[in-house]
């Protein structure tokens, strides 16, 4: 008789390593899985109480989902696989001692310690930018995102022809791109259906990029084919434009040149949260946490960084899921071989493709071996896939229903969710 081997978590011993993982993102739970299957006392801490599915906050901005729809209980998601969840913030990490520090001033001792609390915006030093933007990168930011468009629309609906709307999006990287292919859709197609008195060429949208292509991760001819498409559903695509302040109301271009915009999202790049100086590790200029090949923190031998937080020495990788989720498996995998008394072997990406949308029925995918595809296919491969890797079933069902009443109905009904239920 064939034995099968278990595939779920193993029961940790006493004697196991104590493991924390600090982020319930995509590095985050794919640490907290290979650690649970190997019988580690795994505690995860995240400041919310829920995990996000990044990849769908701008349908969720855009009215396509409601909240919930990303959003896992990062509780639940421990239980799962033996580990124990605890809320709160990471303020400080003592390695001498081998605890980390909480907000609310709790400490937690360690064995090893793994660093997956994702990234915030970076502004470059625009005036303004933080102040006068909105950026698209939790639950609470797409929430205000949307309130604000519906805000602004009824706002326009009552007071007449009297005013225009203006949205800028700033960053040509796959958020700025399906945040703006999908506002356009929703001009389009969603305002005659909720605002009929609007008139759809008084909102107006730009795309604003300092890289003179968008998308630059992608094939040269997928990149031409986004700008083609947001152009074709009225964008205003403004590669290679830089950008010297922002100010309410208002985008002012290095050149001089004034662009009225009533909302500003700022999707142009990403940096360490300004929290990260206080936990005394290594960073790089951005303050993200610098590593060596194996992903231990620079000077540390029990401190892993993982996800968007990580640079890694010698290996630039694309801030996306797949380099997150390898990376948190590959942490926990030299956790194992450490505890065994082997030594750490370094990090290799393996690239398993990059898509992005650029609205209704239009998407960009670029796979290995120089695949490549466009249109309604990739579109919808691009919903299949992000479908199948939400957490949760009832997620799965929830977006596929919200979804699909979107883009079945959305002419006759506008198709948006406006509020949560």
């Amino acid at each position: 008789m064939t034995r099968t081997r278990p595939s779920g978590p193993r029961p940790a011993s006493g004697s196991a390593a104590r493991v924390v993982v600090v982020g319930a993102g995509f590095g985050g739970l794919a640490a907290v899985r290979a650690l649970a299957r190997a019988g580690m006392r795994v505690t995860l801490i995240d400041r919310n109480i829920y995990a996000t599915f990044q990849p769908l906050l701008y349908q969720v901005a855009t009215g396509g989902l409601t909240s919930s729809d990303v959003a896992y209980p990062a509780r639940r998601a421990s239980r799962r696989h033996g580990a124990v969840f605890r809320h709160g913030e990471l303020a400080g990490v003592d390695p001498a001692a081998r605890r980390i520090i909480l907000a609310d001033g709790a400490a937690l001792g360690y064995d090893y310690l793994i660093l997956a609390t994702g990234v915030a915006a970076a502004y470059y030093g625009v005036p303004g930018a933080a102040e006068h933007t909105q950026s698209l990168y939790t639950r609470r930011d797409a929430i205000a995102l949307r309130d604000q468009i519906m805000a602004d629309l009824d706002r326009m609906s009552r007071t007449g022809p009297r005013e225009d709307v203006a949205v800028t999006v700033i960053g040509g990287g796959a958020t700025g791109v399906e945040l703006a292919g999908t506002v356009a859709d929703l001009r389009a197609v969603t305002l005659p259906a909720l605002f009929p008195e609007i008139d759809p060429a008084r909102v107006h949208i730009r795309l604003i990029s300092r890289s003179a292509e968008l998308l630059e991760p992608f094939h040269p001819a997928l990149r031409e084919y986004a700008r083609r498409q947001l152009t074709a559903r009225g964008v205003d695509v403004r590669p290679g434009t830089a950008i010297a302040e922002i100010a309410p109301g208002k985008v002012v271009l290095a050149n001089g040149a004034v662009l009225p915009s009533d909302i500003t999202v700022w999707a142009a790049g990403v940096a360490a949260p300004a929290a990260v100086r206080r936990w005394g590790l290594a960073q790089s200029g951005g303050g993200r946490l610098r590593t060596g090949p194996d992903l231990r923190v620079t000077g540390q031998d029990r401190i892993f960084a993982v996800g968007d937080i990580a640079l890694v020495d010698g290996q630039p990788l694309p801030q996306l899921a797949q380099p997150a989720l390898q990376m948190g498996r590959h942490a926990a995998g030299q956790i194992r071989r450490l505890e065994a008394g082997q030594p750490a072997v370094p990090f290799r990406y393996r690239d398993k493709g990059i898509m992005a949308t650029v609205g209704y029925r239009s998407a960009v995918m670029q796979l290995p071996g120089r695949m490549r595809a466009r249109g309604t296919a990739a579109w919808l491969a691009w919903i299949a896939l992000h479908l199948i890797t939400l957490l949760g079933g009832r997620n799965r069902v929830s977006a596929l229903v919200n979804l699909s009443w979107r883009y079945l109905t959305w002419r006759r009904t506008g198709g948006g969710v406006i509020g949560d239920r």
